[in-house]
């Protein structure tokens, strides 16, 4: 597990027993704060020349979430400041630029002795936000003074974001795996950042093979971190070999974690190579929702000709005790299906889709209906429907989008299709505008659009209420911009900061370390708040759950060994609240359990929030990190969309 590190900078000593200060009784402190939350660079800068290292460091730190490129001169000598704690947030803010002119000085720091640990792993990092093409080779070429020990780990998370930015090559493969290689607990944090790395090297399939192969096999039978491990899995799926193949099988049956299971079923091959169907089968029978429905969507993956594909699925969906799971063993069912045979699975669906009282489960059989292009009329009928519950007609459409890209759709039906997205844009549901939207802009679903669909676009546009529908709004956006062959794309309205200040006065009687218990349906999940590093997002937070607005609301997004997702009145993912909060991107980084705000792009979050099942380092420095699960993770990994937060209340716990 990559460790998170520890943010508070300076703070005064304190006499023993006593509380501590707050870090937003200090006048400075909320100065800088406010300066980030309104995106004042100039009043930033000012800060990095105080003569107290904590405003210089903080203010730093406030860059990193402004991002403006214009603060890259400022920064840079800060790299060399006496302070580590400047030194590191200096760091950080270059990397979260990502802007190439930092390089030089970058690996002039990193050539430099450091004594500071933190500080190091800052720059290595940021070292691989910021080099290009032409300068990748600084990430393995560069020589750090000191232990390799305290090195390795940053030079593997250096490969790791230069590998998520596209730019990894032969060589970095290479450095990966001999840092995958370092044995002992000192190195661990290395063998993390390594074995992630290898999982991000996009067009290096042949070398992974041909380099890395080994010690993978070795690695996802033996490290004691699960995440190295499932890292390891991940990457073998890349490796098209009878021995990856073979270590995919048993780690999907054998692994004591979970999460390393759910890892290697994704990544079997989609064919019936020796055990692969007795590790699925086992995976269906598997108690954990998540794991089971992995399972369903390898078969849902199957290619039509397989010998899996051939057999009935029929066993499987009686025996399969989740909602979601058996939703999508129908769905691969329909897929697969001959035609002779669709029908009578379709009613089987549809009969499914009456009976039940899950909004979820609905949805879910909306979506697996989509495979078969017969279903046009009741699927059309299902998302112009205006009662019941709000996440049935936007499943709905979305399904008649899939089924309209289904190969089988008849062209006869295709004056249907786009009257139905006019329907949608007319309707204004904001969770079938950007469905609408993103149909309308693919030329493979509507292939002429006409001048009245761009004004309908336009007209659906204009009625909706800012900030509160922002998604919805960047989705018609991106899609007038594609149609209307706009040079660049039109930027969204996000507001002032002035239209949602920070509250001061609240954020100050919240204390450091303050608690937040969430009764949900799977049981208590205790949150820490992280009012240092994100007053504004724990100022909203907290005002909301003084307000219960959170009590009754529904999980509505969990993707399995990665996050699970709640906090929306709707229910559906479209929902807001009248406001959006800026991003305020501090030195956290998501590990298993972080509680992330969600977003439809930089400062344009609300009220949803997410769980992490495991560290999900491609997040960090994009989405707001507010608290930590400090209890009650086994009932995070057993969430399940339709699972309802029953009460969230501020805790002493």
């Amino acid at each position: 597990m990559r460790p998170l590190p520890i943010f508070f900078l300076a703070l005064p000593l304190l006499a023993a027993g006593a509380p501590p200060v707050h870090p937003y009784a200090d006048a400075t402190r909320r100065r800088i704060a406010m300066a980030q939350d309104e995106r004042k660079t100039a009043a930033l800068l000012l800060f990095l020349q105080d003569k107290n290292a904590t405003y210089r460091a903080v203010s730093a730190e406030a860059l990193a979430s402004v991002q403006d490129k214009k603060a890259v001169p400022a920064l840079l000598p800060l790299l060399q400041d006496a302070n580590p704690a400047v030194r590191r947030a200096a760091a950080y803010a270059l990397g979260q630029t990502g802007d190439s002119t930092a390089v030089p000085a970058l690996a002039q720091r990193l050539a430099q002795p450091e004594t500071n640990l933190l500080a190091r792993r800052a720059a290595c990092e940021a070292l691989g936000r910021c080099v290009t093409k032409n300068s990748v080779s600084q990430l393995y070429m560069l020589k750090i003074p000191g232990p390799d020990s305290s090195a390795a780990p940053g030079r593997a998370w250096a490969l790791y974001r230069a590998s998520l930015r596209g730019l990894a090559t032969p060589e970095v493969v290479r450095q990966a795996v001999l840092l995958l290689g370092q044995p002992g607990l000192k190195l661990a944090p290395a063998r993390a950042g390594a074995s992630a790395a290898l999982t991000r090297m996009r067009g290096q399939d042949s070398t992974l093979a041909r380099v890395a192969l080994p010690i993978l096999l070795k690695t996802v039978a033996s490290d004691p971190d699960y995440f190295v491990r499932e890292n390891c899995a991940s990457a073998l799926g890349r490796v098209s070999r009878p021995a990856a193949w073979e270590a995919l099988v048993k780690a999907a049956s054998t692994d004591a974690d979970h999460r390393v299971r759910i890892a290697a079923l994704r990544a079997l091959p989609l064919h019936s190579f020796i055990g692969v169907v007795a590790s699925v089968d086992q995976a269906l029978a598997r108690p954990l929702a998540q794991e089971s429905l992995v399972a369903a969507e390898w078969l849902l993956k199957t290619p039509t000709d397989s010998l899996w594909a051939k057999a009935s699925f029929l066993p499987y969906v009686q025996r399969a005790t989740h909602w979601r799971t058996r939703a999508t063993l129908l769905q691969a069912a329909l897929h697969h299906a001959r035609p002779a045979h669709r029908p009578a699975l379709a009613d089987t669906i549809r009969r499914r889709y009456q009976k039940t009282i899950n909004q979820y489960e609905k949805a879910a059989l909306l979506t697996a209906l989509s495979e078969d292009a017969a279903q046009f009329d009741f699927l059309a009928k299902e998302a112009a429907l205006t009662s019941g519950p709000t996440i049935v007609p936007g499943t709905g459409l979305a399904a008649l989008v899939s089924l309209r890209g289904n190969k089988s759709f008849p062209a006869a039906r295709q004056a249907d299709f786009t009257a139905a997205l006019r329907r949608a844009l007319a309707g204004g549901d904001v969770a079938q505008l950007a469905t609408a939207a993103e149909a309308f802009a693919n030329p493979a679903l509507v292939p002429a659009p006409q001048p009245e669909d761009l004004a309908a676009l336009r007209q659906a546009q204009g009625k909706l209420a800012l900030p509160r529908e922002i998604e919805a709004w960047l989705g018609l956006q991106q899609a007038l911009d594609k149609l209307t062959k706009a040079p660049k794309q039109t930027p969204a309205p996000v507001g002032p900061a002035s239209q949602h200040p920070i509250d001061w006065a609240l954020v100050q009687t919240i204390p450091v370390g303050q608690k937040v218990r969430m009764t949900t349906t799977k049981g208590i999940i205790v949150l820490e708040l992280k009012v240092a590093e994100a007053p504004g997002s724990v100022a909203s937070f907290v005002s909301l759950v003084k307000k219960h607005f959170y009590d009754g609301l529904y999980f509505h997004r969990v993707v399995p060994d990665f996050v699970a997702q709640g906090g929306d009145p709707r229910g559906d993912g479209s929902g807001s609240t009248p406001y959006n909060l800026r991003s305020e991107f501090a030195q956290l980084t998501y590990g298993a359990g972080a509680v992330g705000l969600a977003s439809a792009g930089k400062d344009t979050e609300s009220c949803q929030f997410f769980f992490t099942h495991q560290p999900t380092p491609h997040l960090d420095g994009r989405y707001t990190i507010f608290a930590q699960v400090v209890q009650g993770m086994n009932v995070v990994q057993q969430l399940e969309i339709g699972d309802k937060i029953l009460t969230a209340e501020l805790s002493n716990y």
